[in-house]
């Protein structure tokens, strides 16, 4: 039986880790150390740890704007656009300066004929022309801060308008100023109500449209502090205003609408920021389905990238994914107002027992937790409830009493309870006076706690006093006209408030310098081939992976000496730079126990290499290990995250399983831990059918040691495969047995 190499992970794991040499090498970029100066800005990747928070405060609240382009004339597209930006600079008290080479005056104001004819340093300048490159110059002369251009026909386009937006992107960089779009449009400019108070959102949209039902809260009494519009983000991008708005202290939630990332890295150290100011990013991402993905490219001229890495990466952040702009808004709305949950419990509360089973049913399949309440909770709640109603949880009441004080104490009681955390009602419509009754009830009793209540308010109608004054009038109750969206918006505030509460940056702990582990596997890459099996089996070894005994030879003589010293029964494999399926071409023979059976295996697997014209650098003899979950652990290249390390259930099956979690490194072992938790087939782990639990805590080990080899292999690893790694039972570890190393 093998011994355990994985012992606990704690501080004695990270420190042998790192005296093995765990050092990441994520880098698309250069495979040198970071220099003494560079080290506290970048991991052992190149890759930076920290982001600037761009200080976007005059982007938003500038006081002077120059207008290139401004017009009055009758029938322009840049005379509305005037008139709207003379309107906003009014309410925001910045002066302007409409800009156009041959017009004295526009709308009654001076106008100037040149950026080198303004007459202060302006904060912002927007750029009505069609080709904003020539005007990049100016402005840097000119020493604006801020830019935005409207103009279309750039990477949204095809090839030519990307190499256009390359130009504009190059005069961006040399001139020290900072550009929103081009391709973007008047949303930062809008009108937000001032008139209402509690924490905001703050709205990032790639398509300005895709805006519209967020920026329509207020009409709902919720506040929208900002809007950034990104466009096709030649320079400013969504990072940089989730850095930004994660930093405002008037924003509690941050919602976007993003078609594709510009930045994986840039991506992750934003949401980062807004995980430890626990500021929640809720976001809907095109890109999921094959057709999605096409849209967003021709829209904004990025790749969206691999859908199931962006969506590991955002998760792994805290960043909320849903699908629906609806989904969007009722999300971010309850996160940026809610109070941080006392409990997770749901008790559901209704006035008819079917609506109650209904959403409790739709509620615990999410996920959500309906605790059964104590049976001292029971008799309190019958006091005013007749006995033969269910008051476990859903709390059937049969009708809200209307004429007395009895609907106030039941909800305030619930709300009472220490394992309740959030009350939900759902009233699938109106039935006057019982539910004006009760959304009063609810509205007074949420005014007088800190735990959230829910209400959905089901009528398609939506202009009942109930909810249109009542409900909406309250800053305290969460309403919602769907059981799905309320569901959805739960579980987000529970599960974003369970994040931060845990959450430690993983870039405070990337590696920073390269280990003896890098040294060693250096030596061992072949750039643009495939390993052998035997070579990349060094490379696992260099990075403390468990291998089986075994020997590589190339001759019957030395095959059948080495099996003694491996110990029968063995294994014998085919090794050559060129085999990734060995199996299928009968290249293993499995559970050899004799030297006949050595010699005659030594020259089948010779005659097929020989047959099928597969060069081989030996032939090895392996360790036979037979018990245990057979897992895969590897490493891809995502065009915008980088190296992703991903886990799931091997053996020859792992391609129809497609059973896997994945995640970005930099991560931790609690990251590592949850994508075995996020498996269908986690359950072969805990053991099954009278197997033993598997020793979880030496895959974890495995994990970690494989993200360590991504980080620093990154520029030079295109993908590694080590599958199956035969997870033993508990205390006994986990080997390698087959892996596969492609060089870049």
């Amino acid at each position: 039986m093998l011994g355990s190499t994985h012992g606990t992970l704690t501080t004695d794991f990270r420190a042998r880790v790192e005296a093995c040499g765990e050092t990441p090498r994520t880098a698309v970029h250069s495979t040198a150390a970071p220099s003494a100066e560079d080290d506290a800005a970048l991991d052992v990747s190149g890759r930076p740890l920290r982001s600037d928070v761009p200080d976007l405060d005059r982007f938003f609240r500038p006081e002077s704007v120059a207008v290139i382009g401004a017009s009055d004339a009758d029938g322009r597209p840049n005379t509305g656009i005037t008139r709207q930006l003379i309107a906003w600079a009014e309410r925001v008290g910045a002066r302007i300066h409409p800009v156009h080479p041959t017009r004295p005056a526009v709308f009654g104001r001076p106008c100037h004929a040149s950026v080198a004819d303004l007459p202060e340093q302006v904060d912002l300048a927007v750029v009505l022309v069609a080709d904003p490159l020539p005007v990049i110059e100016e402005l840097a002369e000119a020493k604006v801060k801020f830019a935005v251009a409207f103009a279309s026909g750039f990477a949204e386009t095809g090839d030519a308008g990307a190499a256009a937006q390359a130009r504009l992107s190059a005069a961006v960089r040399r001139s020290g100023l900072r550009l929103l779009g081009p391709n973007t449009n008047l949303n930062a400019f809008e009108r937000f109500r001032d008139d209402l108070g509690g924490p905001a959102i703050a709205l990032i949209t790639q398509s300005g449209h895709q805006g519209r039902p967020v920026y329509t809260l207020q009409e709902l009494g919720i506040r929208l502090s900002h809007w950034a519009p990104t466009g096709n983000e030649a320079d400013l991008e969504t990072s940089d205003f989730i850095s930004y708005f994660a930093e405002r202290p008037e924003v509690g939630a941050i919602a976007c609408y993003v078609e594709g990332l510009k930045d994986g890295r840039a991506f992750l150290l934003a949401a980062d920021r807004a995980a430890r100011n626990g500021v929640p990013v809720v976001a809907v991402k095109v890109g999921r389905t094959e057709t999605g993905a096409r849209m967003a490219a021709s829209h904004t001229g990025k790749l969206t990238g691999a859908d199931t890495v962006v969506d590991a990466a955002m998760r792994q952040f805290g960043v909320i994914r849903v699908d629906g702009l609806d989904e969007l808004q009722d999300t971010a709305a309850l996160l940026a107002r809610a109070r941080k949950p006392s409990a997770e419990g749901v008790v559901v509360y209704s006035i008819s027992g079917g609506t109650g089973a209904h959403f409790s049913d739709l509620a615990s399949e999410a996920g959500l937790t309906l605790p059964a309440l104590s049976q001292a909770k029971q008799d309190e709640l019958h006091q005013w409830i007749p006995e033969y109603l269910n008051v476990a949880n859903p709390v059937d009441n049969g009708g809200h009493p209307v004429g007395d004080w009895r609907g106030r104490k039941i909800i305030d009681a619930l709300l009472a309870d220490p394992s309740v955390g959030v009350l939900i009602c759902p009233i699938t419509g109106p039935f006057p006076p019982m539910s004006d009754k009760l959304a009063q009830d609810l509205v007074d009793a949420a005014e007088a706690t800190d735990k959230l209540v829910c209400v959905i308010w089901g009528s398609p109608v939506g202009t009942e006093e109930a909810y249109r004054t009542t409900l909406l009038g309250s800053s305290r109750v969460a309403t919602f006209r769907t059981f799905g969206n309320c569901i959805t918006a739960v579980r987000a505030y529970l599960g974003h408030h369970r994040f931060t509460a845990d959450y430690r940056s993983p870039f405070d702990e990337a590696p920073r310098t390269p280990s003896p582990s890098y040294r060693k596997a250096q030596a061992l890459m072949r750039p643009g081939q495939q390993l052998s099996e035997h070579a990349a089996k060094q490379l696992l070894r260099a990075y403390g992976i468990r291998v089986p005994r075994e020997q590589l030879v190339t001759s019957a003589a030395a095959a059948v000496r080495a099996a003694g010293l491996v110990g029968y029964p063995v294994v014998m494999k085919a090794s050559g730079p060129q085999l990734a399926h060995k199996t299928e071409l009968g290249l293993v023979k499995v559970a050899l126990t004799s030297a006949s059976q050595i010699r005659d295996a030594y020259r089948e697997l010779t005659d097929i290499a020989r047959y099928e014209n597969v060069p081989l650098d030996g032939i090895l003899v392996c360790q036979m290990i037979e018990r245990g979950v057979e897992m895969v652990v590897g490493v891809t290249q995502d065009d915008l995250f980088g190296p992703t390390v991903t886990v799931g259930l091997g053996g020859v099956l792992v391609e129809v399983l497609h059973d896997a979690a994945v995640r970005v490194p930099p991560f931790g072992e609690d990251q590592a831990r949850r994508m075995l938790t996020e498996l269908r087939g986690q359950a072969l782990l805990e053991g099954v059918r009278g197997a033993p639990p598997a020793d979880v805590d030496a895959l974890v080990e495995v994990i970690l040691r494989v993200q360590r080899m991504a980080l620093e292999l990154g520029d030079s690893l295109a993908e590694l495969d080590i599958n199956p790694l035969m997870v033993l039972p508990r205390g006994q570890g986990a080997v390698a047995l087959d892996a596969l190393a492609i060089c870049r």
